[in-house]
């Protein structure tokens, strides 16, 4: 070996000896010449190994530098800076090599293709990627392993699924890299259906899938839909004893279950993981806090500090979501305290969102708006919680003004701010056919017209300008309209007075399959109380619960009641009352004794004051109602003995407060 590793030295020795001794015989002499020029070859390998380092060592431009000063390169120099300009993240730069390397006439090799199309996939060359397949088709490569593995990687980035599908099943062999690559695809996709399909080909294939294999199934199946089908995984890879070797599938599981929102599984895939291996403590806090078990998600969240885990920007959203929810103010400014001492406020949109929309829910719109300005970049994201805020408190010119300056400083909008946008202007001032128009305009050049939640947007404000005609245009323009479009056209059809086209609409809704909700039977029932149409809203408001199992709530009794008082039948609207759930509020009892007031039936007028007066015995509005209602049918004496006793009640209150003012000092 030692010999042989010598030999060229040795030959270029002897050669300059035989020609400086041999002067004599010029034949000689070209032949020795010939003999003494270096072979290119050995200089290019020599020279590959040292780019090769310094490429490894980190030095690109070193290797760059060298690659340019070479002489000849061959297929193996141009690999090596293509793959290294893509290790170190110049992807531009790596296929201009790889352009440079096929101009100079040199054929690709496999590692070639390899490198080049994930090069393509993973920066979003996907025109140059296909390019490049034409390349690999041209030169025979397309039955090679690694490279048809990287071609379906490319299509499957590029959402080309089918085509990926076809070149995978194409491959002569499909080993395991190659099968979990598409199972990683279609997980990335959300694509379970594909991913259980694949799972069955493996089978069939002979293929034994790894853990990776698993957790790639397994977080893809993180879907209600298939709750079904993961837990049957689950047990598979329990059998196969996966669970207890593997801590990622022992992770993906908690993540699947609190995902699909089953508390009990998600708790006992968690309880079997040995605390310190835990990375999925952000989910188990998730899933604790969205079913309202917050004292269960702050022990949680102590336990994963006590262990040394950092909580993800995911927890604190959940809690801070948690807070606006339950409007609790209290505990969504402990967040906020632990947000500033992590570093977050200034670091995550996510959370900077979050807490802009928390102290909106909780009705602090001036911590709101301070969160916000505290923000050291506007994004879309906080410009759309703020607006949401600022509706959710009333202050309707302010949402405006908030879109006119997205528009004006380029920020963006999206079908959130359209839609709160559209949701303020219907119920301001402002509201008119004409910036209807110019906001549906908007959504149309924004290409947001067929999102389903500005659609209904849509059709709320121009049925609220009295436009119904052109709320129906919305409408018929959904593709595929769901119960919430249904609803809205209806819920403008019974804000029109028109009762008989919501029940027309309740009826296509049935007959295209879908089922109503409660919202769809209260907009129904609106549309028979302002129609006066007894008959058809008793039918519906019994088929909520006899056809549809749905239980009426306050809101739908309170409709009813309504409804028969306005058609004089006071006796069936007091019978409805008793059976109202708690026996009804006092604006239902109110709004009976109005009835009684119109209808001029007083049997049932003194029965309804009675009880009104037991339910609010301080409110002086009440009060005022019943003595009104005593002085029409003549009973002078009650009605002024009751408005004296408000009055001498409303004095009450007001004489025993009154306000101080307590020096302090400066």
């Amino acid at each position: 070996m030692q010999s042989a590793k010598l030999l060229p030295h040795v030959r270029t020795i002897t050669t300059l000896t035989l020609k400086c001794t041999s002067i004599a015989s010029p034949v000689s002499s070209l032949l020795l010449d010939s003999y003494c020029e270096p072979n290119p070859q050995l200089g290019i390998y020599s020279t590959n190994r040292t780019v090769d380092a310094f490429i490894k060592s980190g030095q690109l431009s070193s290797a760059q530098k060298l690659f340019d000063d070479m002489p000849a390169r061959d297929v193996v120099t141009y690999n090596l800076l293509i793959s290294g300009h893509d290790r170190y993240g110049h992807p531009k730069r790596a296929l201009y090599l790889y352009h440079e390397m096929v101009s100079h006439d040199l054929k690709e090799s496999a590692s070639t293709f390899s490198s080049v199309i994930s090069i393509c996939s993973n920066a979003g060359f996907y025109t140059e990627g296909l390019q490049v397949h034409c390349r690999v088709f041209s030169l025979g490569f397309g039955l090679n392993l690694y490279i048809g593995s990287s071609l379906v990687d490319l299509y499957m980035r590029m959402g080309l699924s089918v085509e990926a599908l076809k070149l995978f099943d194409e491959l002569p062999e499909r080993n395991l890299a190659t099968w979990n690559l598409m199972l990683r695809a279609f997980c990335e996709l959300n694509r379970p259906d594909e991913l259980l399909r694949l799972h069955t080909k493996m089978k069939y294939d002979g293929v034994e899938p790894n853990g990776l294999s698993f957790c790639y199934m397994v977080r893809g199946c993180t879907n209600e839909m298939f709750l079904h089908e993961g837990r049957q995984l689950h047990c598979h890879v329990i059998k196969l004893g996966w669970v207890d070797v593997n801590i990622f599938i022992a992770n993906a599981l908690v993540d699947f279950y609190s995902a699909c929102g089953s508390l009990i599984d998600a708790k006992k895939s968690f309880e079997v993981i040995p605390l310190d291996d835990v990375i999925s403590w952000n989910s188990i806090v998730s899933v604790y806090a969205d079913y309202g078990s917050v004292f269960g998600a702050l022990e949680l969240f102590y336990r994963m500090q006590f262990w040394g885990k950092r909580p993800s920007i995911r927890s604190l959203v959940v809690f801070l979501n948690f807070a606006s929810r339950t409007s609790n103010i209290s505990f969504g400014k402990q967040i906020h305290c632990y947000v500033v001492k992590m570093g977050f406020d200034h670091g995550s949109v996510h959370v900077q969102s979050a807490l802009t929309d928390m102290y909106g829910k909780c009705n602090d719109i001036e911590s709101s708006v301070a969160v916000f300005e505290a923000v050291p970049k506007r994004t879309m994201e906080c410009c759309n919680s703020l607006m949401t805020s600022l509706l959710h408190c009333g202050n309707i010119g302010d949402v405006l003004e908030m879109f006119g300056l997205m528009v004006d400083e380029g920020i963006g909008i999206d079908e959130v701010t359209l839609s709160t946008t559209l949701k303020a202007l219907s119920i301001s001032a402002f509201a008119n056919l004409d910036s209807c128009r110019l906001l549906h305009c908007r959504a149309i050049k924004s290409a947001l017209e067929s999102d389903i939640v500005v659609s209904c947007s849509l059709m709320d404000a121009y049925s609220r300008c009295g436009h119904v005609e052109l709320s129906l245009q919305v409408f018929e323009n959904i593709s595929s309209p769901n119960v919430v479009c249904f609803t809205s056209v209806i819920n403008g059809y019974a804000r029109s007075g028109m009762g008989r086209e919501c029940l027309n609409m309740l009826e296509i809704l049935i007959q295209k399959g879908l089922i109503p909700d409660k919202v769809t039977f209260l907009c129904v029932l609106a549309g028979c109380n302002y129609s006066g149409m007894v008959k058809e809203g008793q039918l519906v408001f019994n088929s909520m619960k006899s056809v549809y199992g749905i239980d009426p709530d306050r809101q739908h009794y309170s409709c009813m009641i309504d409804l028969l008082g306005r058609a004089g039948l006071l006796d069936k609207a007091e019978e409805m009352l008793q059976r109202t759930p708690g026996k009804g509020d006092c604006v239902m009892w109110s709004s009976l004794l109005r009835s009684c007031r119109v209808h001029c039936n007083e049997i049932v007028g003194r029965r309804v004051a009675e009880i009104l007066m037991m339910l609010e015995p301080e409110d002086f509005v009440v009060y005022l109602q019943v003595s009104n209602f005593y002085s029409e049918i003549g009973e002078f004496e009650v009605a002024m003995q009751i408005r004296e006793i408000a009055i001498a009640r409303k004095l009450t209150r007001e004489i025993g407060h009154s306000l101080i003012e307590v020096n302090s000092c400066h």
